[in-house]
């Protein structure tokens, strides 16, 4: 296990160090800086400071080292770095400081604020809707793909298959502009839901209060997806389970076909369901982008889609390297998952 665990953390280093090599070649060529920082009206002689600030002056190699030593989690930094970044961590040495630190990802060209904290104030949002979106997922394709695996060639399994399919196939901005339009529009008198809103509102009089309904509509566009495929692999392995010899011997031994079916299939059922539950949460985290635009709902997405359009690329690159985190942590405990569901899995270098 501990092997493992060295080489999968040790091949999400590597992922990272390539996402970091890809988002600063990408963004750093688009655009100028300084420009951006200043806006139009910025004089030469500003803008030039400026690009001395941020090391612009600089060639482009030593630029990208002075990025990586900046995202890195291990850098070398002077006292007045330290001070001036807000630098948080342990660090050691005289002038040039040998540290462990949080990783700097710079500050936003629009706001000055520094992108770690504008993205920690989006991130709750963004966690709430994907953990909202996937429970939705499990507590309705589980039960549908059992359904449609009891009732096997009926019109209850051919319209739970026909209805994942679709799920599947239909893009997630296409139905949220429609779920947007019926539920949030021309149904809301109905409803009482919103086209848009984010989980905090703030009201000039009450001040800033809990807004839970908007979380609905955003929730069930971004699990129709996940749902549809939770629901086709446990109708694909509860079929195959219920075909199995112990349960034949299960139903010989008298028991009731809901005794069997919620006790002896399901259980062997759920260990790829629970595999792809756990990969399908990082590809929510990534995948709330066009959702969290679409319902204006304040998350990470949306706050990379706003920086976009505002070429506020520091938020943007920051956004980038959080969610390929993301994504390397949750693959690596899915691994563990596995073995720990199924013993019969051993885990391999």
């Amino acid at each position: 296990m501990f092997s493992f665990l060295l080489k999968r953390i040790a091949y999400g280093i590597l992922v990272l160090a390539g996402v970091v090599v890809v988002v600063f070649f990408l963004f750093q060529g688009f655009g100028d800086p300084a420009r951006l920082v200043l806006g139009q009206t910025g004089d030469s002689a500003t803008i030039q400071n400026v690009r001395k600030e941020l090391a612009l002056d600089q060639p482009r190699w030593k630029q990208f080292l002075f990025y990586l030593n900046d995202v890195s989690p291990i850098s070398i930094n002077t006292e007045k770095e330290i001070q001036e970044k807000h630098l948080r961590g342990f660090f050691i040495g005289g002038n040039e400081k040998l540290g462990i630190k949080i990783p700097y990802l710079r500050r936003s060209y629009q706001s000055k604020k520094q992108v770690t904290e504008i993205l920690m104030e989006a991130l709750p949002g963004t966690i709430i809707l994907s953990f909202t979106a996937m429970l939705l997922a499990i507590l309705l394709g589980i039960p549908l793909g059992i359904l449609s695996a009891v009732k096997q060639n009926t019109w209850l399994d051919s319209s739970a298959v026909f209805t994942s399919v679709l799920g599947i196939s239909a893009p997630s901005f296409f139905i949220g502009i429609v779920i947007a339009y019926i539920f949030g529009f021309v149904l809301h008198k109905y409803t009482g839901l919103y086209m848009t809103g984010s989980l905090y509102e703030y009201d000039p009089v009450t001040g800033k209060h809990l807004a839970l309904q908007n979380l609905i509509l955003p929730a069930i566009t971004l699990g129709i997806r996940p749902m549809a495929i939770i629901t086709q692999l446990t109708r694909s392995t509860m079929l195959d389970v219920l075909h199995k010899d112990y349960i034949r011997t299960a139903y010989a031994k008298g028991l009731s076909k809901s005794a069997v079916v919620w006790k002896h299939a399901l259980p062997n059922a759920l260990n790829p369901v629970a595999t792809a539950v756990t990969g399908w949460f990082a590809e929510l985290l990534a995948g709330t982008f066009f959702i969290e635009y679409i319902f204006n709902w304040k998350g990470i997405g949306k706050v990379t889609v706003d920086a976009l359009e505002n070429l506020d690329f520091p938020v943007v690159m920051g956004s980038v390297l959080i969610t390929a985190s993301f994504f390397v942590i949750v693959n690596i405990v899915a691994d563990i998952l596995y073995t720990v569901i199924d013993p019969r899995v051993k885990l391999t270098d």
